[in-house]
């Protein structure tokens, strides 16, 4: 394989394994998140940006062009024109 072509896999693989990890910290922060605040338990034993953590894995394991639209959705949500 050539070099080009193994760094192109690389970049693959390497989005692939953060989606995977972004997508399932979502789901066992946030189930461990809503287990505590319904149970009634405190919920200070996560820090927030322990809930922000898998998002971020999640964002960069999009490909360039989702990344790019991501952030022009959020561009457009809080910054709006008047």
């Amino acid at each position: 394989m050539e070099p080009k072509n193994k760094m192109i896999w690389l970049d693959k693989m390497s989005k692939y394994l953060l989606l995977f990890v972004g997508i399932s910290g979502v789901i066992i922060i946030y189930l461990g998140f809503f287990f505590l605040l319904l149970s009634g338990l405190n919920t200070s034993v996560i820090p927030w940006y322990g809930l922000l953590a898998p998002w971020v894995c999640i964002f960069f394991g999009l490909p360039l062009d989702r990344q790019v639209s991501v952030i022009d959705w959020f561009k457009r949500r809080f910054f709006r024109k008047k």
